[in-house]
């Protein structure tokens, strides 16, 4: 095993929930939020329908000493939500940069919890990037509000593929510059 590649990962609070790592008891409830297809559809690497077995090898990539990317859960139990109310994550990329994912499970769209935890991860800097980037289909313009609302600037249009569609989709790229 080699100790210089393994990272860790705090636990972030905001006011409402806490951003923690991902646990093996946490895959019902990412399974039963991942496996709608509302949720798949605005992802490029969720399938749908989702294939047995994809829950635990996303724990198991998320809790590997050499990942490149670290993801949380939004845990609710502060303030009486679930456990798992999304995952937000963040993938190292070369020179001090790093692009956010997210998901925000049904029950919880339009509460405020996908801004929160983005603003939490820019606040707390966990990687220490100097610029953060994240990506949204063009047909997710929720998503593409929590990003401005947080403060990240357009860049550019672009496609990504979503497996869940199983096609290419339009997306809006943004990127978020902390000072210097």
């Amino acid at each position: 095993m080699k100790l210089d590649t393994i990272v860790t990962q705090p636990v972030i609070a905001s006011e409402r929930f806490d951003l923690r790592p991902l646990l093996a008891s946490d895959a019902g409830l990412i399974e039963l939020n991942v496996s709608d297809a509302r949720v798949a559809m605005y992802t490029s690497s969720i399938p749908h329908p989702l294939p047995p077995g994809t829950t635990e090898a996303l724990i198991a990539r998320a809790t590997a000493d050499d990942r490149v990317e670290d993801f949380w859960a939004m845990d609710g139990r502060k303030s009486d939500r679930d456990e798992v109310m999304g995952v937000i994550s963040l993938t190292r990329m070369d020179r001090n940069q790093s692009e956010f994912d997210y998901w925000v499970a049904p029950a919880y769209w339009n509460t405020g919890v996908a801004s929160a935890a983005v603003s939490a991860l820019i606040e707390a800097n966990p990687q220490k990037c100097n610029t953060f980037f994240a990506s949204v289909f063009q047909d997710n313009a929720v998503s593409a509000r929590v990003l401005t609302n947080c403060g990240f600037q357009y860049l550019g249009d672009a496609e990504s593929f979503s497996v869940a569609r199983g096609a290419k989709v339009p997306t809006w790229t943004y990127s978020y510059r902390l000072s210097q």
